[in-house]
């Protein structure tokens, strides 16, 4: 079973469970000040914060390491949980994840019946051969597969993945998923699992996900794309927009490179709150 945080509401009882699935080497906590958001929004809605598999304090299970395994780990969750799940967001990885489940849902009648919104922040549905648009993550990946797997303090990694050529900040934010040891830390990364995970992303086509006709009702599709971000190019840009204009799905672009949730929280929190409150006819 995966990890998972469940973020009650300031106030009220909710009625109606969300999942938040991060991006490859992050962990649910990043999307914790977005869960939130949600909930000031609408309080009939529970986020529920998933480290996915492999990540944060969710093991990594037997391979094959696959976006449908990933879907297959999610749906088993979601069906533990209370109230039921009707929505979930994701971010890069994660999105590619949660369109795998709503693939998934077109066969399974009781996950199709209750999955109501799919929000896919950054998540570009074709496949990226090379992992076109997302460089900046195989580097980050050399530079773990470069380093030691245990280290005596927090910052002595911070430091080694500095020299390695990363940024503090993105070195500080990998050093959130070390796992504590009696002798110090130890990367909770399995490398090898995390390149198959990402060689199986960069390979989907899930634009199939967009070609029911007329639109399904549920689950409603909600794409955001940063401005800045490269996971798009302009031949994606353009098919995106085309889903938009057939209300196949909507379509926010904001002001942000790929880590929305970062450059813009509150501009992605205004649209999901906006999205997910929309009526569906």
């Amino acid at each position: 079973m995966l990890h998972h945080e469940i973020v009650k509401p300031e106030s009220g009882t909710p009625t109606r469970s969300f999942l938040f699935l991060h991006g490859i080497l992050g962990t649910g906590t990043n999307l914790r000040s977005l869960a939130r958001s949600l909930t000031r929004g609408d309080a009939s809605w529970q986020p529920v914060l998933v480290d996915l598999r492999g990540h944060g304090r969710s093991e990594m299970p037997a391979a094959p390491h696959t976006l449908e395994a990933c879907a297959n780990d999610v749906a088993s969750l979601a069906r533990t949980i209370t109230p039921r799940v009707e929505g979930v967001l994701g971010h890069s990885f994660g999105g590619k994840v949660a369109m795998t489940l709503a693939l998934r849902a077109r066969a399974d009648d009781e996950l199709a019946h209750a999955l109501a919104h799919v929000v896919l922040v950054d998540s570009m549905p074709g496949a990226r051969p090379g992992g076109r648009g997302s460089e900046n993550v195989m580097v980050v990946l050399e530079s773990l597969a470069a380093l030691p797997r245990r280290f005596t303090l927090r910052e002595h990694f911070i430091e080694a993945l500095i020299e390695k050529g990363q940024t503090r900040a993105i070195a500080s934010w990998l050093a959130m998923s070390l796992r504590r040891r009696d002798d110090g830390f130890e990367m909770a990364f399995d490398l090898q699992a995390l390149g198959a995970l990402l060689d199986d992303y960069f390979t989907r086509d899930l634009w199939a996900l967009f070609d029911d006709e007329p639109p399904r009702d549920r689950p409603r599709l909600h794409q955001v794309i940063g401005a800045r971000s490269t996971v798009f190019d302009a031949e994606d840009r353009a098919h995106a927009e085309r889903l938009a204009a057939e209300g196949r799905a909507s379509l926010d672009v904001l002001p942000a490179g790929h880590w929305v949730h970062v450059d813009d929280p509150e501009g992605l929190a205004r649209v999901l709150v906006a999205r997910v409150g929309e009526v569906t006819t």
